[in-house]
């Protein structure tokens, strides 16, 4: 559905943008944290609901508690822990684990308000009992709803009684029974097998399919650790304060890091789950295990060992992120892995494979560049188009020296060189579904295009403004420019997106953006918590996961502190919020195109303004720079010309038809039963795309397609960067006169 890939896009958006380095003055206090009090006492265990709980251990209650007196003492905004806030991380809470309304009775619901005006007074004592009581009824009922699928497919189905399965329950009321339950996952069950059916007529083999397929559902519920709970849990707290604090558990957040960075230090593969065994998905090529020609993708390991004399444990049905906190680790160190190759069979003697792991640059997740032509008056001409994904810099290569540390700035710097050598004649900057990142990092791209200059103010929780400026008097590119924008494009885009305007050295084109105006630091709580805690809880929680290994020795399963993670984790804290130099708030509000395109991103579900928690939008005092160029005068003509091509545009009518379409469907909740309805429906949703996607095909100058046709791998069918181009070309065709931008100032 068309509401679920923005659900996920939204999801996949990373949305802080992250302080400086040490240094830039955004650094917080954080000697009147007072931890010793409570060390050892005994964590309270949640009531009993199953046989299986999970439980909270010392080290979340401590986190629960530094934490509770960051975001207190440190947070921009200065939330106060009470009943009302304890209210609102109840209800997220709540929302988080069953927000369709699916699993819990309405029994379950009403006993959990106990809880709803205490939860503050457990962040600040440690007490998780009861948020974990609420998970582990949650996953009871979960697993009570799977298993009833499972049963429920050994009936009989009539699908050609005109039901209908209400998919969408966010507003309907929780079931008051266990029967009332039943109903409702019957009709479930009885749409996840018509849906199969529809693409594959063979009940016999559809319902193993859907076997297998809740089976697995089982499996990953099995593999849920307090971890899970706690992170959960802990959204559900940041997020009542602001959108963007945000608490990583120590595995989220080296993923984080590695997401910030653009590197990790690994074998260089990535991977993925298959038969309860962890298999190779992708090898990094020349990473340490595309060079050690001894693995292939589709391989499974099975055991993991540290060093070249360390215990090997066995990984078969681990959950991927432990198998992976196993598999990574500092560059230069050794790593033993027991692997099957594809094809074989899970029986088989596993060959032994030694790799040195090193750091390994995640290039499909960098900067690209591209080069499209364009005609204009019989002339050709050429636009650079670059892709900036995110905000990103290594900090550790960067605070060590290395002077070929991974960097947004460096990586486009270095593409503008190829680009202004293959002759473009203008550049469009994509930052479209860039969620932001490194604050530094918008600054000196911002540098790149401007001689000096401030490029950001930033205002903290004392009222304080510090202007952030680009020194370097360097210019990489002074060309004509576009920036594409989109409703995704949030925090440094927006500051960059923001600058670029403000001092007319570029048009900004596209949609509305986020609108997320507020400045994170990263915080390693490793680095907060007393060492000798620290310490203290490894050793004994430890002790807890220890095992007798194959040689009688006794080795440590899942240790507390993994060689290449940290202890507590990290707390992504608001301390600041950023104005643009003209002393805007991009707040709530965003960047406003020059030229505003039809938003495929509805603008009523995302962006700040949507989120309860948001600061205001409001405004400081301007500060002192000097606009380098003005497209006032041409921003009419340009739209003109813009909205002509729109009148028989294809992709145009395309773009009106799919945000009506969505619309729609967001409306409806339910979905039919009945095999020829359903059949129908789906035939007419797959005539209706594919006639769409063929007006772009053709649009675009590709051929159109016929039912049942592969598509092609290598197209390119985004007409929205077609027409940013278009818009640039536009530009440079006026009159050099009115248009050209002087650098000199």
């Amino acid at each position: 559905m068309f509401k679920r890939i923005y659900v996920l896009l939204i999801l996949g958006a990373a949305l802080a943008c992250n302080a400086a380095p040490a240094g830039s003055g955004n650094e917080i206090d954080l000697g009147s944290l007072h931890l010793e009090d409570g060390l050892g006492k005994a964590v309270k265990t949640p009531k009993k609901v199953d046989g299986d709980d999970l439980q909270p251990d010392e080290r979340q209650s401590l986190v629960s508690r530094v934490v509770s007196q960051m975001i207190t003492n440190n947070n921009y905004k200065k939330v106060k822990l009470n009943d009302s806030l304890s209210a609102v991380i109840f209800d997220r809470y709540l929302k988080s684990l069953d927000d369709n309304h699916d699993y819990f009775l309405a029994s379950d619901v009403d006993a959990f308000q106990q809880f709803k005006y205490k939860l503050d007074d457990d962040l600040k004592t440690g007490d998780l009992s009861d948020v974990f009581y609420m998970f582990n009824v949650y996953q009871k009922r979960f697993n009570d709803r799977i298993n009833f699928s499972i049963n429920a497919l050994a009936g009989d189905f009539d699908f050609s009684k005109n039901e209908t399965f209400a998919y969408d329950r966010e507003k309907l009321p929780y079931a008051k029974s266990a029967e009332e339950s039943d109903k409702q996952w019957m009709l479930r069950v009885k749409y996840d097998l018509l849906s199969l059916k529809l693409a594959e007529p063979n009940l016999a083999k559809d319902k193993e399919t859907l076997k297998k397929r809740y089976q697995n559902l089982l499996s990953q519920s099995e593999k849920l650790s307090s971890a899970d709970v706690f992170q959960k849990y802990m959204d559900a707290v940041t997020e009542a304060v602001d959108p963007h604090t945000n608490y990583f558990t120590p595995f989220n957040a080296s993923q984080f890091n590695m997401e910030m960075s653009r590197s990790l230090e690994g074998i260089g593969a990535t991977l993925t789950t298959e038969n309860e065994m962890v298999t190779i998905a992708s090898i990094v090529p020349g990473g340490p295990a595309y060079k050690s020609k001894q693995i292939d993708v589709g391989d499974h390991i099975v055991g993991v060992a540290q060093g070249k004399d360390g215990e090997y444990q066995d990984v078969i049905g681990w959950r991927l992120d432990n198998a992976i906190g196993l598999i990574r680790g500092p560059k230069g160190t050794t790593v033993r892995l027991k692997v099957i190759p594809k094809g074989k069979a899970a029986s088989d003697q596993p060959k032994i494979v030694e790799i040195v792991r090193e750091k390994i640059i995640l290039q499909d997740q960098s900067v690209k560049e591209e080069i499209k032509t364009y005609n204009s008056n019989g002339k050709t001409l050429k636009i650079g188009v670059i892709n900036i994904p995110a905000f990103y810099i290594d900090f550790n290569a960067y605070r060590s020296g290395d002077p070929n540390y991974k960097s947004t700035t460096r990586d486009v710097r270095l593409i503008l060189d190829t680009l202004k050598q293959k002759g473009v004649d203008g550049v469009v900057i994509d930052l479209r579904e860039n969620g932001g990142g490194s604050l530094s990092e918008a600054i000196s791209l911002t540098g790149l295009f401007i001689k000096t200059g401030p490029v950001v103010q930033v205002r903290d929780a004392e009222d304080r403004i510090e202007v952030d400026t680009d020194d370097d008097p360097s210019i990489a590119y002074d060309g004509p420019m576009a920036v594409l924008v989109d409703r995704f494009s949030a925090s440094a885009s927006e500051i960059f997106s923001g600058a670029i305007q403000d001092y007319g050295r570029g048009l900004i084109i596209g949609t509305q953006t986020y609108g997320k105006g507020s400045v994170q630091n990263e915080i390693d709580l490793d680095n907060v918590i007393n060492p000798s805690i620290k310490k203290k809880i490894i050793e004994d929680m430890n002790a807890r996961n220890t095992k007798p290994g194959a040689d009688g020795k006794p080795i440590t399963v899942n240790p507390a502190a993994p060689t290449n993670q940290s202890t507590f984790g990290q707390l992504n804290l608001t301390i600041a919020k950023f104005y643009r130099i003209s002393g805007s708030s991009t707040q709530h509000k965003g960047v406003m195109p020059d030229i505003v395109f039809p938003s495929l991103i509805p603008l009523d579900k995302y962006g700040e303004d949507t989120e309860p928690s948001a600061m205001p939008w409001d405004t400081i005092a301007r500060s002192s720079y000097t606009k380098v160029g003005s497209f006032t005068a041409v921003i009419p003509k340009l739209t003109q010309l813009y909205k002509a091509r729109q009148v028989n545009s294809p992709t145009y009518k395309y773009m009106t038809e799919v945000i009506a379409d969505y619309k729609k469907e967001d409306s409806e909740k339910t979905l039919p039963l009945n095999e020829a309805a359903l059949k129908k429906q789906r035939d007419q949703d797959a005539e209706k795309n594919l006639e769409r996607e063929n007006i772009i095909r053709v649009a675009m100058g590709y051929p159109a397609l016929k039912k049942g046709d592969k598509k092609p791998k290598e197209e390119d069918l985004d007409f929205i960067k077609k027409e940013a181009g278009q818009i640039l070309t536009d530009y440079i065709s006026m009159d050099n006169k009115l248009t050209k931008v002087n650098m000199a100032h």
